[in-house]
């Protein structure tokens, strides 16, 4: 039991879009709207995605990237807090902590496509090779 739990764990992380769309098509079944279980399936990828992307990038070059990838996204935090503290004057937590979040998905989704692009074109290149 210990085993397949490790496995599927393992599966996840190393292929989070999985996990959205399990997430995805569990709440489209407990009747949610299409836009509603697209964020919630996000919001849940993303966790999953901050695990993957320095994974992944370890396991093909051998270079841990995760400190960057955090500080990356605190200054990313940052920033956003700033705008919205210039622009609204009254900082509201959970939405601005929600467009954080959804840009971290966006940006670490894309990240994790192009590691997985550049690895299989490298592997490619050392088969053929």
């Amino acid at each position: 039991m210990k085993i397949l739990f490790q496995y599927v764990i393992s599966t996840i992380i190393l292929f989070p879009i999985i996990l959205f769309f399990i997430s995805f098509f569990i709440c489209r079944k407990r009747k949610k709207s299409k836009s509603k279980s697209f964020g919630y399936s996000s919001d849940v990828t993303t966790f999953v995605l901050f695990f993957s992307v320095p994974l992944s990038i370890k396991s093909l070059w051998e270079v841990n990237l995760s400190i960057l990838i955090i500080s990356i996204a605190i200054i990313i935090a940052i920033i956003f807090t700033y705008i919205d503290w210039r622009t609204k004057k009254e900082i509201e937590v959970l939405p601005l902590f929600k467009k954080v979040w959804r840009l971290f998905f966006i940006l670490l989704t894309l990240c994790y496509f192009i590691v997985w692009i550049v690895g299989l074109v490298q592997s490619i290149i050392n088969y053929v090779n």
